[in-house]
This record gives structure tokens, sequence and C-alpha cells, in this order.
């Protein structure tokens, strides 16, 4: 008698599953990752991607993670101090999550899985090279996990929000600054101060600089 336990079709890995949701999710964002319409992409059933995966929240975490790992990979300079390791990962980050939006979701709703363990224990390893104590470890790589996620989460967030409004980066802030002019100067005398130079300020440059203070202070 033949057996009523689903066969896993060949040529699908967790692997190439996770790679089309990967580009689906780029193409789609969160809400068009569907087991429905992955299993169109790869041409198979959804219970063959069962197979692999539990879920969409498996599947999303998965895609979050296969991101993060290459990206910690090739943002990692060979010899280099640790300090240059730290804003080369930080940078990646940054960028990766611009790229695919919906990361940062994925790395915000998942917190103590994978993809965030990943970039702790990276930016950990740097933050003991640097010889900080023992003591102030634990502090000191997640101040920088908490930098590196939230403000790259937020700026990503910003760019969504202009393609949402049809404007482009520098038409959206000229907006923004000449708003912040009009505030009353008691209430808002430093936002207005700077509302020139917010007009003009380059978001990777800025995040650079906020590293760079978290490093100071730690050493």
């Amino acid at each position: 008698m033949k057996k009523n336990t689903p066969r896993r079709e060949d040529g699908l890995s967790r692997e190439r599953i996770i790679e089309e949701s990967i580009a689906l999710l780029d193409s789609s964002g969160e809400s068009g990752l569907t087991f429905r319409a992955l299993a169109e992409r790869l041409a198979t059933g959804a219970g063959a991607i069962y197979w692999h995966v539990a879920n969409k929240s498996d599947l999303l975490t998965a895609a979050c993670d296969a991101i993060v790992a290459r990206t910690l990979d090739e943002a990692t300079p060979v010899d280099a101090a640790p300090q240059e390791v730290v804003r080369a990962l930080a940078l990646g980050l940054f960028d990766a999550i611009d790229a695919h939006p919906w990361l940062g979701s994925a790395l915000t709703n998942s917190p103590l899985q994978m993809p965030m363990v990943r970039i702790l224990e990276r930016l950990g390893q740097q933050v003991r090279a640097m010889g900080v104590p023992e003591a102030a470890q634990l502090a000191s790589a997640s101040a920088l996990l908490s930098y590196v996620v939230g403000v790259s989460v937020q700026n990503a967030a910003n760019a969504q929000l202009g393609r949402q409004l049809g404007g482009g980066r520098e038409a959206i802030l000229s907006q923004v600054a000449q708003g912040w002019t009009q505030l009353d100067a008691d209430a808002f005398p430093f936002t207005r101060s700077i509302a020139a130079q917010f007009h003009a300020h380059d978001d990777r440059a800025d995040f650079l600089a906020g590293i760079d203070l978290i490093l100071r202070g730690m050493a």
C-alpha cells in the first residue's frame, strides 16, 4: 500500500525557496509574500514548500537571515582595526536595509532570533577586540546594535514614505526644512537653526557620525 506521506519534490531546496522569497519580497513587499505566489514562482505546490519552512513567519525570518549573513560576510574588511570593522559592518547593514525595506520589520519582529543574534555576535566580537572591559561589553554591543538597526530601519521607512508621497528626497527635505523655518522661535530654537543643514544633509554620513560617537564613548 502507498503511504499517504507527502513527498519532497526533486530540485527544491530550502536555499532556493529563500532566494525566491527574497525576490518576491523585494518586488511585492511583505504583503506579497504568500505561499501561493511563492509556489507559482517555483512552479511547484505549496505543500512542497512546507517541507522546508513551517509558516510565513519562519520564511520571512529565514529570508532576513540570509541577507544579514551575506551582508556581514561581504562587509567585513580583512586585517582592519575593530573600529573600522564596526563602521564597515554598520554601513553594510544600513545599505542592505535601504535596498530591502522589508528587512526592517523582519528584524524588529524577531529580536531574539538568528538575524539579530548574528549582528550582535559580529559587533560583540569587535567590542571585545577593542579591549572594552567585560562588564561593559554587553551594554556596548547592545548600544551599537540598537543604533545600527534602529537608524537603518528609520532611514528605509523615510525613503518609503518619500516614494509614497511621490517626490524625490531633495524635494521632500526642502519642504520639511521650509516648514521648520516657520516654527515658533522661542519654542523650537534648535530645530529652526538646523533647517538649512537638514535640507542638505547626507544620511549615510550622519549615520556614520553616530557610530563614531558611540565608538569614542566606548574608548
